[in-house]
């Protein structure tokens, strides 16, 4: 029986590579094919230049000041950490008492987010281009623009937070069929949790407890390969330029039927049976 295994390594979420030499199919077989493992680091950014601003003020809202957060991988904690940093930055940090006036933390139980302001000129202003309120759970569509304003207390987020934008990570192969996401018929020969570990941290991960094979839709030869990675909305995986190495079978699948008589032949030609 036939067998192949691909190994291949990126630095994008989109490759195609050549086979040198080709690997030859016998167009009177069928072939099937799985993914063996996947390993990466996790680098996936919840935090781009689609969500990257916080607005706030340090004087009841006569003027504003703007953060904006590098792409990263980001906790809540890590989001209150560069808030701060920034704010020392901007001059909002009472040094005499050693206090900020804004502290982003988590409500945990509730999967929310808690914006807590201690000091009554302060404000923040999720009505910003690109804000991080609907990551923190703060920004609806259907509020009003004086709903994403919030002031001096204890102020709990309306919505969960939306910290984690990726749920799966798919991985789609060119030359594979019978696999459907969202109802629809995509190449995806293998899907993964990415936050199995931190941000940061290195994911090996492989098929448990069994491999699943999908059906080969070359007919004759496979001398490219084109792979991706995308999340649950078809959408591609920012790698942030780490490596991702995919390694693939492909086999010869077994008429067991065909199998049985070729064996029972080969018994009778030796006088067995």
């Amino acid at each position: 029986m036939s067998s192949y295994t691909i190994t291949h390594t990126a630095t994008e979420s989109d490759f195609i590579f050549n086979l040198s030499p080709a690997i030859h199919l016998d167009s009177n077989k069928k072939y099937e094919a799985a993914l063996l493992s996947v390993n990466l680091y996790n680098s996936i950014p919840n935090v781009t230049g689609d969500n990257n601003k916080f607005k706030y003020s340090n004087d009841s809202g006569q003027t504003w000041k703007i953060i904006t957060f590098n792409k990263g991988s980001y906790e809540i904690q890590a989001i209150n950490d560069e808030i701060q940093r920034q704010m020392i930055i901007n001059g909002d940090y009472d040094i005499i008492n050693k206090e900020f006036y804004i502290t982003v933390s988590a409500d945990i139980p509730e999967l929310k987010s808690i914006i807590n302001i201690t000091n009554q000129s302060y404000l923040v202003d999720f009505d910003v281009e690109n804000s991080i309120g609907s990551t923190l759970g703060f920004y609806s569509k259907n509020s009003t623009k004086q709903d994403h304003k919030i002031g001096y207390g204890y102020n709990k987020s309306h919505d969960i937070v939306d910290i984690t934008k990726t749920n799966l990570v798919l991985i789609n192969v060119s030359f594979i069929s019978g696999s459907y996401v969202n109802g629809y018929e995509l190449p995806a020969i293998y899907s993964f949790d990415p936050y199995k570990v931190p941000p940061g941290y290195k994911l090996d991960d492989r098929p448990n407890p069994s491999l699943t094979y999908y059906p080969v839709n070359e007919r004759e030869k496979l001398n490219n390969i084109r792979i991706w990675l995308t999340d649950q909305n078809s959408k591609a995986i920012d790698l942030r330029g780490e490596r991702v190495t995919i390694k693939i079978q492909i086999r010869e699948v077994i008429n067991i039927r065909k199998e049985i008589k070729r064996a029972i032949k080969e018994l009778k030609a030796e006088k067995i049976l």
